[in-house]
């Protein structure tokens, strides 16, 4: 589904002497909107997004996750500390408890929405490190990426093709409408609810 003939979960660390395309992009809007306005743009965005609510799936003490307006895949999401942290390290162990507990309930809910495992390629994003690991990185905002190819149903997947690769993303749901789906689920991952249904009946 995401790449490979073979099904299975895998995790990649990538590190590059250089800032790619996307991760170049980030710094690029980050260091402006933290020059123009003496803030974090992430932090400030993540702020928005908890008075409006209407793109919020999940919040707790120290993350929230949204649907973000510019999401072009139809459950994309994106994973914010509250406050500002530029780097995973930096992270208090509440915070990475929190943080392993919201990511279950969202993986939870990803599974729920088509009672299936549900696919996805998900990535981290933090301040540089490396060799600039002591430049100045204070407009950089952690934060996590998740691109799930799913569109109406376990078999329905979302392709970038025609226009999209040509133009400009279509949206087949408004990042509203995906969050609001996303939020109603259950927060009980559906295989654990058929086995105690299963067990009542027995």
């Amino acid at each position: 589904m995401m790449g490979c003939s073979n099904p299975h979960p895998h995790c990649q660390v990538w590190a590059s002497s250089f800032l790619p395309d996307i991760a170049q992009r980030e710094e690029r809007s980050q260091q402006a909107y933290q020059s123009q306005h003496g803030e974090p743009l992430l932090v400030e965005y993540g702020r928005q997004e908890l008075l409006r609510k209407e793109r919020l799936v999940l919040t707790s003490e120290h993350w929230l996750v949204l649907v973000p307006f510019w999401a072009v895949w139809p459950f994309q999401t994106l994973l914010l500390p509250r406050r500002h942290v530029r780097r995973l390290p930096e992270l208090t162990p509440a915070e990475r408890d929190d943080l392993a507990s919201i990511m279950k309930k969202l993986l939870t809910k990803y599974d729920n929405l088509f009672e299936m495992s549900f696919p996805y390629s998900m990535g981290w994003h933090g301040a540089p490190t490396g060799s600039e690991v002591g430049a100045k990185w204070d407009h950089w905002q952690l934060h996590a990426h998740y691109y799930p190819p799913l569109l109406r149903s376990a078999t329905v997947r979302k392709f970038m093709v025609g226009y999209e690769m040509l133009a400009q993303a279509q949206r087949d749901l408004t990042p509203e409408q995906a969050a609001e789906r996303l939020r109603a689920l259950p927060e009980v991952h559906y295989q654990l609810k058929a086995n105690k249904e299963t067990a009542a009946v027995i």
